[in-house]
């Protein structure tokens, strides 16, 4: 047993077969663009912020993600050496820019986990927390200083990772390591937006756990029959096609639009009498 998941053994044949015929991550990856309505998704935030409370783009299209994957729990499954695994928690992985002190522009990496019960209000607020708890040019998180730490001993690096991903292999590395590292994660997000860039089909890592990869892209316009309905954001979303059927990811894709369309339903005690 790993210590971040749970070998699934009652899979139908084809389905625990199709991750020893495409054993790595990049042979089994399709990827799909979901274009999303911005101007909907900009008026609720803007009616949360005249109620004292901030979102953003980024926490509303997180909190859709996983309410849906709570209704489609499989995609929160993940494939380590041809076997297939229920993970045990649900992780998401993002990227945040920061200046250092001399100007330069830095990227640092963050994970943060999110439970059945957290609404779009809390995961905004864990959200803001990880990025409060970083954004300071001198502050470095643990995975920053364990990686500058490998990276200052020549030759240690490839001796480092080499370790981690047979130990990860075989269900040996320690959960500390899973949880330094933003690879191993149920979900990684990446936002282009912010610095007004298209989006892109981003590759799931052969390293780690990461079964989905979103990246958010700029709002462009929307034009139908010459006349302007919306802004749209693009989402670029790479899939392991391995963790779970199409019909499965089908579903999936309908929750996922579902709470975009309506993201109130990511409120607490939505349709509560």
């Amino acid at each position: 047993m790993r210590p971040d998941g749970t070998r699934v053994k009652d899979l139908p044949p084809l389905v625990a077969a199709v991750p020893y015929i495409m054993p790595k991550r990049y042979d089994a990856q399709n990827t799909i663009t979901e274009n999303i309505d911005s101007d909907l998704i900009k008026a609720y935030i803007r009616e949360k912020r005249r109620l004292g409370v901030r979102l953003n783009h980024m926490a509303v299209i997180i909190s859709a993600y996983y309410k849906a994957v709570l209704e489609n729990p499989k995609l929160n499954y993940f494939v380590m050496n041809s076997k297939i695994y229920k993970r045990n928690h649900f992780a998401v992985s993002f990227v945040i820019m920061k200046k250092l002190a001399d100007g330069r522009p830095s990227e640092t990496t963050l994970k943060i986990y999110l439970e059945p019960d957290d609404t779009v209000f809390r995961v905004s607020e864990k959200i803001q927390a990880a990025i409060d708890a970083n954004a300071a040019t001198e502050q470095s998180n643990s995975t920053d200083r364990f990686a500058r730490r490998m990276f200052s001993i020549p030759g240690l690096p490839k001796f480092v990772v080499w370790v981690a991903y047979h130990l990860d292999k075989h269900g040996l590395l320690p959960r500390k390591i899973i949880d330094l590292s933003p690879f191993h994660t149920s979900m990684f997000i990446t936002n282009l937006a912010s610095i007004k860039t298209s989006y892109i089909h981003h590759h799931c890592y052969e390293f780690g756990t990461t079964s989905v990869f979103v990246c958010m892209g700029k709002p462009v316009p929307n034009y139908m029959n010459g006349e302007y309905k919306s802004k749209i954001m693009p989402l670029g979303i790479v899939m392991d096609e391995r963790i779970c059927t199409g019909y499965e990811y089908a579903a999936f894709c309908n929750d996922f639009r579902k709470y975009l369309r309506q993201p109130e339903m990511l409120e607490p005690c939505f349709g509560a009498e």
